[in-house]
């Protein structure tokens, strides 16, 4: 949605004419008895595009907050979907026009080249000492020692699951990745879909596949960076998740046509009631509060990690998360001192954290346990005990970790080799053409 507000610059000076109507006459001398105020308009560029819940809800709070606070601010929100916004976002920044405060993703794959183009503004890292965010969350936005921007959230992938129907069922939650191909077609037999899976974005597929090299091999993430540097994924485990993927496809685990299913079809599968499980971020752990979800599902979400693999060295508590989407200030902008101090608005205490929290949104990737009433939904429950229960953490997953245009060709391999294209042998090769 976007969101248009005039930004009123010129003070009026307007003498009143005698020629001109007596309306006019007013409102000029009004004019000119009062001192107007200059106004500074913050241009956003937000990949929320749904201001009514989920985060949108929470960034556009703060906005409305941060303009009743300061009356003299203007604050301009132009919003689309993530790969939309992508596309835009190198529009923008080839012409030098990027808004003031944009939405930003802490990964290589996405920040090293903006970056390294000058385009975001280095902010002062003593400024957030006292900010609370959790170890390691910055290091997504710093390169060379310098900060570009801030975290929001920790983000951690899951399957989400219908509870009442398991209940109805006598389903339970697969322990192993046997067992949950098993329940795969039992659900099938039942004419749910057993996974809703966002295939049209590919990146879903990436994180399946980092998410059971996980399983396989436990806390990898130092190797995951050693073979984007040196472009050997020899190690059979990366051949291994990705022939499991391919097991989970013909086992019917997603949806017929899940390679062109996109992140809202997907998710309303999962909220219509339509498919059993969803695998996806703990960024939607606030359907369990969004009224357009319906209540059957809405009152009955789940949460289980990906379940662990025969013979894998990985523990269940070894899971895929990382600190994701954040905000930064472009360093060309006109206002950008204003800009950084409502980004630093955003993230002072009791505001974008406990807004999040409170709202049943996602999990912030500053320390929210001061908000914890034991009254939280479920997600909310399920996603806070698997991170402080983790043994390891994947951190930034691999097909983020290298280049741009490593991210787009390793993420088309996952989607080929999802449907069938092409085989875990070749995926591999060309996995590590795709690095050099």
């Amino acid at each position: 949605m976007k969101k248009k507000i005039l930004s009123v610059l010129v003070a009026l000076t307007v003498v009143a004419s005698l020629t001109a109507c007596s309306s006019k006459k007013a409102e000029n001398s009004d004019n000119n008895n009062q001192k107007n105020p200059s106004t500074t308009t913050i241009k956003v560029f937000s990949n929320q595009t749904d201001r009514k819940t989920g985060q949108g809800l929470i960034e556009q709070t703060l906005f409305d907050n941060y303009m009743k606070e300061n009356p003299n601010v203007k604050i301009e929100v132009e919003a689309l979907d993530d790969e939309a916004y992508k596309t835009k976002f190198k529009a923008y920044a080839s012409g030098n026009s990027l808004p003031d405060l944009v939405n930003a993703w802490g990964q290589p794959s996405f920040l090293n080249e903006v970056i390294d183009a000058g385009i975001l503004a280095e902010l002062n890292k003593d400024d957030y000492k006292d900010y609370g965010f959790i170890d390691g969350s910055l290091e997504g936005f710093s390169k060379d020692g310098k900060l570009y921007g801030l975290p929001r959230n920790t983000d951690v992938m899951a399957f989400y699951y219908n509870k009442a129907i398991f209940k109805k069922n006598g389903w339970e939650v697969p322990k192993t990745y046997a067992d949950l191909i098993t329940l795969a077609g039992k659900i099938k037999a039942k004419g749910l879909i057993p996974c809703s899976m966002d295939g049209s974005d590919k990146w879903p597929l990436s994180i399946f596949m980092n998410d059971l090299v996980a399983k396989l091999e436990g806390d990898y993430k130092t190797e995951y960076r050693k073979s984007i540097e040196s472009g050997d994924f020899s190690n059979p485990s990366y051949k291994k998740a990705a022939e499991l993927l391919q097991e989970a496809v013909k086992a019917g685990l997603f949806q017929s046509g899940f390679e062109t299913s996109d992140y809202g079809t997907s998710l309303n599968l999962f909220a219509n009631g339509q498919a059993a499980m969803y695998y996806m971020g703990s960024w939607e752990m606030s359907m369990a509060t969004n009224p357009d979800v319906i209540p059957e599902v809405r009152d009955n979400i789940g949460v289980f990690m990906m379940p662990v693999v025969d013979g894998g060295k990985g523990k269940v508590t070894d899971i895929a998360a990382w600190n994701g989407g954040g905000y930064a200030v472009t360093a060309n902008s006109k206002v950008k001192d204003e800009a950084i101090k409502l980004l630093n608005y955003m993230f002072k205490q009791d505001n974008w954290s406990k807004l999040a929290w409170e709202n049943g949104v996602c999990m912030s990737a500053q320390d929210y346990s001061a908000y914890l009433t034991g009254k939280e939904t479920a997600p909310q429950k399920a996603f806070t005990d698997i991170v402080t229960g983790s043994t390891s953490i994947t951190g930034v997953t691999f097909n983020d970790l290298g280049t741009s245009e490593f991210k787009s060709l390793s993420e088309d391999l996952s989607q080929m080799l999802a449907i069938g294209s092409i085989k875990p042998d070749e995926f591999i090769k060309n996995l590590e053409e795709a690095t050099k």
